[in-house]
């Protein structure tokens, strides 16, 4: 199993900031460590209990930026990290800008989406 790290540009009201994030397949929101979400005057907006992955549950701020990766940009939901928390491009994210991690490239590529018909026919 390889590690998957994307340079992305996430920026606040008080600025931007350049991060490196692992992509975690398995990480629900992005996770921003507490010098960049601080260095760019990200606040809380909700409190939310998360479950590592030895089953141990913490409590974290959750807020929202905009995030530039090289294969698109958006609004998203971040957790605010505490010391030693890690930089994680979660799968929110990867959704919201139309992206899927490859397991077997360890890339990521853009996802096939589908769209079903809304209201009928458009056609006459």
């Amino acid at each position: 199993m390889g590690i998957t790290v994307v340079e992305g540009v996430v920026t606040g009201p008080q600025g931007s900031a350049t991060v490196r994030l692992l992509v975690d397949s398995g990480a629900i929101y992005t996770s921003l460590p507490d010098s960049i979400w601080q260095a760019i005057g990200l606040t809380p907006r909700r409190s939310q209990t998360f479950t590592l992955a030895d089953g141990t549950g913490i409590e974290r701020q959750v807020s929202e930026c905009h995030i530039r990766l090289p294969h698109g940009e958006g609004h998203t939901p971040v957790i605010l990290g505490q010391p030693g928390d890690a930089a994680l491009l979660g799968i929110v994210t990867l959704e919201m800008l139309g992206l899927v991690l490859n397991p077997l490239t360890r890339e990521l590529q853009p996802m096939h989406m589908r769209l079903s018909a809304i209201g009928g026919s458009t056609r006459g």
